[in-house]
C-alpha cells in the first residue's frame, strides 16, 4: 500500500472521530447552559432554600428550647453559602437536561435493544438518588444534629459570668452557616450516591461485567467496604451508622435479586431463540453451592 493510500485511511478514520467530538462539544454547551439556568434561578430563591435546608437543625434546637441562629463568620460568607445552594439547587435542577443530553449523545450508537435496556437505568437514577437525599435530610440529618447538640452544656444563670474558679460554664451552639451548609450538603449527596448502587450493579450486570452469584460470594468484603463507608461519611454517633449500614447492605442484597432476574430473563431469551437447550445454562443462579463440588461444564454446550 503506498504512502498516498494510507494517507486517505487516515483522513477517511479522521473524520468520523471529528463528528463525535462536535457532537460532544455542542451536548456539553447544551448541558452547561442547563446547569447555569438553574444555577441562576436557584440563586435568586438562595434564601427560601438554605432555609428549608436548616429545618432539621431547627427542629433539634426548638426541642431544646434554643433559637435557631445561625452566624456568618466572616464578610463573603454569606455571598459563598448562596453560591453553594445554588450549584446543588441547579444540579438538580438540570439533571434531567444533562441525563437528556448524555442520551441523546450515546444513543446512536447502540441497538434497538440495548436503547431499551438502557433508558430505564436513566430514569431509575435520578428516581434513586432523590430517594436516598430525601432519606439522609428527613432522617440521617436529624439523627445526626441531635447527636452533635447533645454536648453542650448550660451553666444555670448568673454562674456562668462568676469568673470564680469551678463555676458552671455555659456552651452552646452558635453555628456556622457555611458549616452547617457544608455538612448538610455532604450527607445529602453521599446518601444520594450510595442509592445509585442497585442501578449501578444492575447496569454491570445487564452488561455481563457482574453476577449475582459472585456478588454473593463477596458478601463479607461489602460487609467490610460498608462499614467503612458509614464510618466515613456520618458522624461518630453508633445509631446513625448503623442506620446508614443496614440501608447500603439492603440495598447490595436488592442488587443481587436484581442483577438474578437479568440472568434469568437473558437465559429465557436465549432459549426462546434456540441459542440454549432446555438443560442449559449460563449462570449458577444457586448461591447455597460452592463452585468446587460443580460438575465440570461442556464447553461445547456454550454458544
Amino acid at each position: 500500500m503506498s504512502a498516498a493510500d494510507d494517507r486517505d485511511d487516515l483522513e477517511d478514520s479522521s473524520a468520523p472521530l471529528i463528528e463525535h467530538l462536535a457532537e460532544l462539544r455542542k451536548r456539553l454547551i447544551r448541558a452547561m447552559i442547563a446547569f447555569i439556568i438553574g444555577m441562576v434561578i436557584c440563586f435568586t430563591v438562595a434564601t427560601p432554600i438554605f432555609n428549608f435546608l436548616t429545618q432539621p437543625l431547627c427542629q433539634q434546637l426548638a426541642q431544646r428550647g434554643q433559637d435557631c441562629d445561625l452566624i456568618f463568620i466572616s464578610p463573603q460568607e454569606g455571598f459563598f453559602v448562596a453560591v453553594k445552594v445554588s450549584l446543588l439547587g441547579g444540579l438538580f435542577l438540570s439533571f434531567p437536561m444533562i441525563a437528556y443530553q448524555l442520551w441523546r449523545f450515546v444513543a446512536p450508537g447502540l441497538y434497538r435493544t440495548e436503547k431499551g435496556a438502557m433508558l430505564p437505568f436513566l430514569i431509575a437514577s435520578p428516581f434513586m438518588f432523590a430517594i436516598g437525599a430525601a432519606f439522609a435530610f428527613y432522617v440521617v440529618t436529624p439523627l445526626a444534629y441531635d447527636f452533635f447538640l447533645g454536648f453542650q452544656q448550660f451553666g444555670t444563670e448568673g454562674e456562668a459570668l462568676t469568673p470564680e474558679v469551678g463555676a458552671p460554664l455555659s456552651v452552646v451552639f452558635q453555628g456556622s452557616a457555611q458549616e452547617y451548609l457544608n455538612l448538610t450538603m455532604k450527607f445529602i449527596v453521599s446518601f444520594g450516591l450510595c442509592f445509585q448502587l442497585p442501578v449501578l450493579l444492575t447496569l454491570l450486570g445487564k452488561a455481563g461485567l457482574v453476577s449475582s452469584k459472585g456478588l454473593a460470594d463477596v458478601r463479607k468484603y461489602a460487609v467490610v467496604g460498608i462499614l467503612v463507608l458509614a464510618a466515613l461519611v456520618t458522624p461518630p454517633d453508633v445509631i446513625t451508622q448503623l442506620i446508614l449500614f443496614t440501608v447500603v447492605y439492603g440495598l447490595y442484597e436488592v442488587s443481587i435479586f436484581l442483577v438474578r432476574r437479568v440472568e434469568k430473563n437473558r437465559v429465557e431469551q436465549l432459549r426462546a431463540e434456540g441459542v440454549l437447550g432446555e438443560d442449559e445454562d449460563l449462570y449458577d443462579l444457586d448461591d447455597d453451592e460452592d463452585l468446587a463440588d460443580d460438575e465440570p461444564e461442556d464447553d461445547t454446550k456454550r454458544p
